[in-house]
């Protein structure tokens, strides 16, 4: 039996999160320019444990609601609302799935120190794992550690490291077995910022971005690792278990973006037929031109798939099934809708849309980063299209790369 049924508490749960962001985050946003982001973050910190809606993701025991995929694909949708929902809940990246890192692989001692506080909104982390050099290949890490005695020295580069800037803590992927296979020569250590040896080079400019928005938000850093000397215990995890760290947090991230698109798209097209039903041309509504609705069906029917595909990746992740191939198909296709939708409310709008009268303009240049970050389309494309080979050379047919293991 399929069954696409919400279970109730969820449902409820989701219209107790959807008038949170309406009635303090989407408020909330007007503020940003004129006051310090921490003083918003501060009340609306507040305002979501008040209303027991902090840290959905994180277990009860450490002061979550514990929800799982399901759960959260619910909550994100809704988070997705306002540019401020997640870190209203602090449920924000990087600090959301380096939380569920450290709480799987953490020892005790780790978790006093660096999880409570990142639970508790009191502490930012940032992910320093990719390189210049390395790009989508997070096998193809040059920084190293090297034991010293007692300690860990590490050396490197990293790029795009975000949030560097205002992080009080950094976890950082480093070589340290090179002999081992190629997944098992990397591990993650916990590194308190500031530190001299882990230098801040820059804020990486980007698209769409001014000097205000890295210092507030977070930028994405040019980092420049100098004899980085580190306790034995730093380590996150076991040695050379950095990249199946590294993927369990990446993979809950890239779930994570695609719910959070979700809602962003929906708040989009909700824009742009507001807009659309009010603004009169040549006599009658925009809305009620073909074309004009041709537009928005091919809207509909993206966000329609993009819920589908969500609702299957949960339903796999609450059963514990290998998800890698799908999680890899949501990643290539829902930056895609996003954008799509984004694009289409912004052209609805005409010069308006281009303007910062509206939040479009902002939104379109902010979800061109999804295609690249937490691995490029290509990347994925290249997984899946070598999955579609393998499964039809196992089988004779493709259907387990393509959803088929629904049916059989």
């Amino acid at each position: 039996m399929i069954d696409f049924e919400i279970p109730e508490e969820y449902k409820q749960l989701g219209l107790r999160y959807r008038k949170f962001v309406e009635d303090y985050c989407v408020p909330a946003e007007a503020q940003v320019r004129t006051r310090p982001l921490k003083e918003i973050l501060k009340e609306l910190h507040a305002q979501a444990k008040a209303d027991a809606l902090w840290c959905p993701h994180m277990p009860e025991e450490w002061g979550g609601l514990g929800l799982g995929p399901l759960g959260m694909a619910v909550v994100q949708y809704e988070l997705g609302g306002s540019p401020l929902g997640d870190l209203a809940v602090n449920t924000q990246g990087s600090d959301d799935a380096t939380m569920l890192t450290i709480a799987r692989y953490g020892t005790q001692a780790q978790k006093e120190k660096y999880l409570i506080p990142l639970v508790n909104g009191d502490a930012r982390v940032c992910y320093s794992m990719t390189e210049r050099a390395a790009g989508g290949d997070a096998t193809g890490l040059q920084t190293t550690a090297v034991r010293d005695g007692d300690s860990w020295v590490l050396n490197g580069e990293k790029w795009f490291t975000s949030l560097g800037n205002i992080a009080d803590f950094a976890l950082v992927l480093a070589k340290t077995n090179p002999e081992n296979p190629r997944h098992e020569q990397f591990s993650g250590f916990l590194v308190d910022l500031p530190n001299p040896a882990y230098e801040i080079v820059r804020n990486i400019p980007t698209m769409g971005r001014d000097e205000k928005h890295y210092e507030e938000f977070g930028g994405h850093c040019e980092v420049k690792i100098d004899n980085l000397v580190l306790p034995a215990d730093a380590i996150l995890g076991e040695p050379g278990q950095g990249f199946a760290l590294g993927q369990h947090r990446l993979g809950y991230g890239r779930l994570r973006h695609g719910m959070r698109n979700i809602g962003l798209a929906q708040k989009a097209l909700d824009l742009a037929v507001e807009h659309a039903t009010q603004r009169v041309t040549f006599g009658q509504p925009v809305a009620d031109r073909q074309g004009i609705q041709f537009m928005l069906a091919e809207c509909a029917a993206e966000i329609y798939k993009a819920r589908l595909m969500v609702l299957h990746l949960a339903f796999k992740m609450e059963k514990g099934m290998d998800l890698r191939q799908e999680n890899s198909i949501a990643k290539i296709f829902l930056p895609h809708m996003v954008h799509k939708v984004v694009d289409t409310a912004l052209q609805l709008h005409g010069a308006l849309g281009y303007t910062h009268d509206t939040p479009l303009a902002e939104w379109y240049t902010g979800i061109r980063a999804q295609r690249l970050v937490d691995g490029p389309d290509e990347v994925h494309k290249w997984r899946v299209g070598r999955n579609v080979v393998k499964a039809f050379e196992a089988s004779g047919t493709t259907a387990a790369a393509c959803g088929g293991d629904l049916f059989y």
